[in-house]
């Protein structure tokens, strides 16, 4: 039904399957009753609930082969999977150079090889007052291999942490997973989606363990100013707290705004800066990325946050020592005019479909993105005849368009719903058509 089905989950049932519920069956017909003693693990269909994943995979079976259209899968983050999208030449060459120099075949440490943290090091440093060294950076897989991380780290008792009201939903999962409890700040999308620093103030207490910002933000597309960010800071110290900074988006900018990393506030307040190629250099599937340390007063030794962080690393699978190895050149010779063209394509799409999305008045996109990959827009329910929320309205959208969006309950907020604009363009042309035709058939009728 769609010629990206490497990002989409398997829409009917497979023999294996019917092999399993036969065999299934007859256990129950034959055993009366249950004799094993073992059973699966529960306790992550919470967290798993609240994923990404989770919710495409029930969007993607709504979608119907009746609809004779191809699905159109607007709901992923992944611009790499189309042609217009692919990867530096640069970094590709250096993954070659890596598998055959026969140096990566062995295991790394848990912290990551020397070279590659290292090199990450130099490559924050160019942005930062403050020097980084080559121990404080931990080479992850991915980001999220950095969230889970430092949030299972500072897990205790009682413990809550600051998230924001929309954001990348891994947050979400890994805090249920750990039971630390979850409050929402809000982000403030008629000043730039900045952060409502007196609502953080007013939900901190004794048990904050951190608050996490990302920047440039995901979904949003917003990108912090200095003074902006050095409040957060400030705000963070007086609360006692670490931040979180997700700053996997710094090479996806195609606005006026210049990236500032969260890190040259070290001196304030703590930070831990959790970053990857994956976005920038649109790899996904490489999964390299890292963990920086930004202490230059020592807080997170002293409060053993370093050491758990390495007793962790020491019981997770290491990302591949191939991406390892060929991480510094990946860093250091990727050149400026890749990241240039693909955000010029990124903002050419950014400003079709927010100027497109005018005809569609139940969508609004309070403002223009300047980074990342989508639109995030609010829904106006008072002016649809049948649609309950944002999950109702994608559900549907699926099943009579095979359009596939994002509901904002998926990102933390309801009512809100995320369109990807890292696709190819003539993708967007027909989405938005589609989106046309299904708020027509939904619009409430207009009464004199």
């Amino acid at each position: 039904m769609s010629q990206h089905t490497n990002l989409l989950l398997p829409l009917f049932e497979t023999d294996q399957d019917k092999e399993v519920e036969r065999k299934t069956e007859k256990l129950t017909l034959n055993g009366g009753g249950s004799v094993w003693r073992f059973k699966g693990n529960r306790a992550a269909k919470e967290a798993a609930s609240v994923s990404i994943k989770s919710v495409l995979s029930r969007l993607f079976e709504n979608c119907s082969k009746d609809v004779k259209k191809t699905i159109l899968p607007l709901g992923h983050g992944d611009p790499s999977v189309y042609p217009c999208f692919k990867t530096s030449v640069d970094a590709e060459e250096a993954v070659s150079e890596s598998l055959r120099s026969g140096a990566a075949n062995s295991y790394a440490p848990g912290v990551g090889i020397l070279p590659a943290r290292r090199a990450v090091a130099n490559y924050l440093n160019r942005d930062l007052p403050h020097e980084l060294k080559s121990d404080d950076i931990f080479i992850t897989v991915g980001c999220c291999q950095g969230i889970e991380t430092i949030i299972h780290v500072l897990s205790c008792p009682k413990s809550n942490i600051l998230l924001p009201s929309l954001i990348y939903p891994l947050y979400y999962s890994h805090a249920i997973y750990s039971q630390v409890e979850i409050r929402k700040y809000d982000l403030l999308p008629d000043q730039d989606w900045e952060i409502d620093l007196q609502g953080i103030e007013a939900i901190a207490d004794d048990n904050t363990i951190a608050m996490v910002i990302a920047n440039p933000h995901n979904p949003c597309g917003n990108v912090y100013t200095y003074q902006h960010l050095k409040k957060v800071a400030e705000m963070a110290k007086k609360l006692g707290i670490m931040v979180i900074s997700d700053e996997v988006y710094k090479h996806t900018i195609y606005g006026e705004n210049p990236f500032v990393p969260m890190g040259i506030f070290a001196s304030i307040v703590p930070v831990v800066t959790l970053g990857s190629v994956s976005k920038g250099w649109l790899v996904p599937g490489w999964r390299i990325g890292w963990m920086a340390m930004h202490d230059p007063n020592n807080v997170f030794k002293t409060t053993g946050v370093v050491e758990s962080i390495k007793d962790l690393l020491n019981i997770s699978p290491d990302p591949s020592t191939i991406l390892q190895v060929a991480l510094p050149n990946i860093l250091e010779k990727t050149k400026k005019d890749f990241f240039d063209k693909k955000n010029l394509t990124l903002r050419q799409n950014v400003d079709m479909m927010f100027d497109a999305l005018k005809e569609v008045p139940c969508l609004v996109c309070p403002k223009k993105p300047e980074s990342c990959a989508y639109l995030v827009t609010k829904l106006d329910l008072s002016l649809l005849e049948d649609i309950t929320d944002d999950v109702d309205f994608c559900m549907k959208l699926a099943r009579e368009e095979n359009l596939v969006l994002l509901p904002g309950e998926a990102l933390g907020k309801k009512n809100w719903v995320r369109i990807s604009i890292g696709v190819e363009r003539s993708m967007l042309e027909d989405a938005f058509a589609r989106l046309k035709s299904f708020v027509a058939r939904h619009v409430k009728s207009q009464t004199t």
